[in-house]
């Protein structure tokens, strides 16, 4: 049946039905779980690390998230067409949860990050299907509005984050603040498994993936051997896991693209001859030359300046402010100017990078929150216009993998940048330092070690802008630039 009236503006009110409600509270409980995860778990780290120590593993925090969030982003879409949604989101909704309360009773780093890969597979499941649950739970015409409130969400969860994760620690403990999520999730994974609609199961003719599960293994392979290089700096050992970790993921692009149909990137993903390659370069440099400020940030913060755990998270949340508020107030721009924009964006997310360096180490904690605002508000002037900008360029038969493999690469950046920056910042003491000053060196180098990743994604971005980028649609931006 026809979606009714599908080009007249949608009210709210169409959505906050009896029909719709549920729907959308289940969605936006799972997105919420994953998105305010990154932010609580910053806020909390200079508390976990005081207690169970393992500062020379504070970057595996965020790559092994990682790496569970893009094993799960992978095989969402593949679980929700053979099972249906109901399965694989309780599933993803317990795997969070435990990974939660493995993190909470963890009486060393090393048991606290299993807990971590747990989450960021049970998390970043839970936010893949969440997409995949808008697209069939709720009619064409109320999608972009449910997709509104998941947006609005993830900016609430940058301000939540934060102060929950301070409050836990300045009023109960850390280990408390993972047993709270737990909770949640668990009765996320209770009412999906046994109350929720979710529809019908799809056909099994609609089953057209396969999951990757070699390419993924390779891939996770290569991002912690790279994060292992840094646990124990070694003339030796250090480039040898550096060296392996490259090998593995060259292999697992090499791998990826004899997989045809089933190809998580399109074709020559990182190649500064095409448009998406190019713009695919650009994210995956510009996202690891940017994960410092959440890996190492507020245990820098705490340490040299001695704010509160709520101020640290802060700080890290601005940066999530700035993206928000940046990409409202440039998203009615005319396409013409594209070029323009992710230029403007990407050179300030590059400024800021230097503005860190700066403002860590030396304060005061005011600059560093501007600071914070000025990254994140790139991202958000640049964003919107890489996406639009690349899947006008990309070949047509390949824009819904182009538009996927953005996220993706996006979070394979975060990944690879955490576990390159763990080597950067225990290299310069960060693991052995005992006073404010003694983390100085790292506060400066964790920011200017950044810095040839983001000339990296520079390289890419003039390209990417670059009237004569080559595209699969020849010609259709040149006439408007």
């Amino acid at each position: 049946m026809a979606d009714p009236a599908p080009h007249t503006r949608v009210a709210w009110s169409e959505i906050a039905t009896r029909d719709h409600a549920p729907a959308l509270a289940l969605v936006c409980l799972g997105v919420w779980l994953h998105a305010a995860d990154g932010l609580i778990v910053a806020t909390m780290l200079p508390a976990i690390v005081a207690e169970i120590g393992g500062g020379a593993l504070v970057a595996w925090s965020v790559a092994l998230y990682e790496i569970g969030s893009i094993v799960a982003g992978a095989t969402g879409g593949f679980l929700a067409l053979r099972y249906g949604l109901r399965l694989p989101m309780t599933l993803a909704g317990i795997l969070f949860a435990i990974g939660c309360l493995v993190s909470a009773f963890a009486p060393t780093m090393p048991v606290l990050l299993s807990g971590r890969l747990l989450q960021g597979l049970g998390g970043g499941g839970l936010m893949a299907l969440s997409f995949v649950a808008v697209s069939i739970l709720f009619p064409p015409r109320l999608m972009a509005r449910a997709m509104a409130a998941i947006s609005a969400l993830w900016g609430v969860s940058s301000f939540l984050g934060p102060l929950i994760g301070g409050l836990f620690v300045e009023y109960a403990t850390w280990r408390a603040g993972f047993v709270f999520f737990a909770a949640q999730a668990f009765a996320l994974a209770l009412w999906i498994g046994f109350a929720a609609k979710l529809g019908a199961r799809p056909p099994a003719a609609a089953l057209s993936n396969t999951v990757p599960v070699l390419r993924l293994a390779v891939l996770a392979a290569g991002i912690v051997s790279i994060a292992w290089a840094g646990i124990d700096i070694h003339p030796v050992s250090t480039p040898a896991f550096i060296a392996a970790g490259a090998v593995l993921l060259i292999v697992f692009v090499m791998l990826d693209g004899r997989a045809g149909p089933d190809r998580l990137l399109p074709p020559v993903p990182f190649s500064l001859v095409t448009a998406h390659g190019s713009a695919l370069t650009m994210v995956l440099a510009m996202s690891a030359a940017t994960i410092a400020i959440t890996a190492y940030g507020p245990l820098l913060v705490v340490a040299i300046h001695g704010v509160s755990a709520i101020v640290a998270g802060y700080l890290v949340a601005c940066s999530a402010v700035g993206w928000t508020v940046f990409a409202i107030i440039v998203s009615g721009a005319d396409p013409r100017h594209d070029p323009k924009y992710i230029a403007a964006g990407m050179a300030l997310v590059v400024l800021s990078i230097i503005g860190f360096a700066l403002a860590v180490p030396a304060g005061p904690v005011w600059l560093i929150a501007i600071v914070a605002v000025i990254e994140g508000g790139g991202f958000g002037i640049a964003w919107t216009f890489i996406l639009r900008r690349v899947t006008t360029l990309s070949d047509p038969a390949e824009t819904e993998r182009v538009s996927g493999a953005i996220p993706t690469v996006q979070r394979l950046g975060y990944a690879l940048g955490a576990a390159y920056i763990g080597i950067i910042a225990n290299a310069a003491g960060f693991a052995e330092a005992g006073t404010a000053d003694a983390f100085l060196p790292a506060a400066r180098w964790v920011f200017l070690g950044s810095l040839p990743l983001a000339l990296v994604g520079l390289v890419a971005l003039a390209r990417f802008v670059s009237p004569g980028v080559a595209g699969g649609r020849s010609g259709v931006m040149a006439g408007t630039e």
